[in-house]
């Protein structure tokens, strides 16, 4: 949620910078809704006032010589229609503040200076590549046909079970997906400094309001029918972030920011993506990452999301997988985020790079929505964290990128070195 103080003092300057994301910002929309609710709660106000002055007119009409019975009965009367003015204006008020809290909950995040103009992602921006994609002897196989060949990946017993976007897992494979998952963990624990956390798989709305999925973005989840109004999670970003909402963090816990890993299935719809990658891995409705997050100080967070990017970066450096790192343009970059890098993977059947991760800072769009504070020690004053997740990495996309970069031509896969003593092998041969 963007700072009501920043858009009621220049409305326009909003709409501007929004611009940057081909959105429209309705100024005049904005203008008359908070000037209904501003001229509501000072119509309240004035009948306040008004209410106490009537209560002591009693005394001054008794010592003017009315009767107190006939004194009562004026201010009463006068009184009831103040009663029934203010609930009038209570309503309108509050029917007012609702209006502007739905129009603002759809006004995406205001983009840093930094992100480049741009429709969508043709336009985003190349800041490095990192390892030399393989030359190959032999006619190289996607995935799909790598992890066949192997007994390890089918697709169509999924189908069965569940249906389309679904895979099953099995021998080495499965093993490798389960690697990868502990390799990354590890990593982020023990060299980068993140506390690992177990969250629920199933989050509520204020959960997902707080990281901007609702109201706007609900036809990308799977809602649990029941009793309760529960979301399976598109993300472990949705309940980690949350562990903080309508938190006050002292400022002796904040010095090196707040650092959270967490491993997780995600589930999404997919709605937007219909015949987009329905071969294999790279999209499906239920998929696993480790993900991390950071809440940090207001002063830290440009250089905490180059510090989280590099630790995804990490990853794919010690698994030695070629890939790019691009600053997302305006029309490409999330609702929520004012910065994001993706990083993109090689994936050699494709012939081209596909991301793998999203690293995005949001500023205080989050926080706002989360009442998610920490108590500036200069002020004694509570102020809004800034949060910052990344995925570090997706594993089932990472996979894929290891039977697709790591296949040989007798059909094995290799085992990148750094996953050998989990996997216990050098090599994935099929069965």
């Amino acid at each position: 949620m963007l700072d009501l103080k920043l858009v009621r003092q220049d409305p326009q300057a909003v709409a501007d910078q929004l611009a940057k994301r081909h959105f429209t910002f309705d100024v005049a929309a904005f203008q008359s809704l908070d000037e209904a609710r501003k001229q509501a709660d000072i119509d309240s106000q004035n009948l306040l006032a008004e209410r106490k002055q009537a209560s002591k007119k009693i005394g001054e009409l008794v010592k003017a010589g009315t009767p107190i019975d006939e004194a009562k009965a004026s201010v009463n009367a006068t009184l009831a229609k103040i009663e029934e003015q203010l609930s009038e204006l209570t309503a309108k008020a509050k029917q007012a503040q609702e209006a502007l809290d739905e129009m603002m909950a759809g006004v995406p995040n205001i983009p840093h200076a930094d992100v480049p103009e741009g429709k969508d992602e043709a336009d985003n921006l190349e800041i490095q590549r990192w390892g030399e994609p393989k030359t190959f002897e032999f006619e190289v196989k996607d995935h799909v046909d790598v992890g066949e060949n192997l007994g390890g990946l089918d697709f169509d017993l999924a189908s069965k079970l569940t249906g389309s976007r679904f895979s099953v897992m099995r021998g080495d494979i499965a093993r490798m997906h389960r690697a990868l998952t502990q390799f990354m963990l590890n990593t982020h624990i023990n060299q980068h400094g993140y506390t690992e956390v177990y969250v629920p798989y199933m989050v509520n709305k204020d959960s997902l309001r707080g990281t901007g999925q609702l109201p706007k973005f609900e036809e990308d989840l799977f809602k649990i029918e029941g009793d309760q109004e529960y979301y399976l999670i598109p993300t472990a970003e949705v309940p980690v972030t949350n562990l903080l909402r309508d938190t006050i963090v002292e400022a002796a816990e904040m010095e090196q920011g707040l650092r959270f890993a967490c491993h997780t299935p995600c589930f999404r719809s997919e709605a937007g993506s219909y015949g987009r990658d329905t071969r294999g891995m790279i999209r499906q409705h239920q998929f696993e990452k480790v993900e991390l997050v950071q809440l940090v100080k207001p002063a830290d967070s440009d250089a905490a999301l180059e510090t989280l990017t590099g630790h995804a970066e990490a990853i794919l450096q010690q698994l030695e997988l070629p890939y790019r790192k691009v600053l997302l343009c305006g029309g490409d970059i999330g609702f929520s985020s004012r910065k994001t890098y993706d990083l993109e993977v090689w994936l050699p059947a494709q012939n081209q790079y596909r991301e793998i991760s999203s690293c995005s800072n949001f500023g205080d769009f989050q926080a706002r929505r989360m009442l998610a504070r920490w108590r500036n020690p200069e002020t004694n004053k509570p102020e809004y964290l800034h949060t910052l997740n990344g995925s570090a990495l997706a594993v089932g996309r990472t996979l894929v990128a290891i039977l697709e970069n790591y296949q040989q031509a007798d059909g094995s896969v290799g085992v990148p070195e750094v996953l050998r003593p989990y996997m216990q092998c050098d090599v994935m041969k099929a069965d």
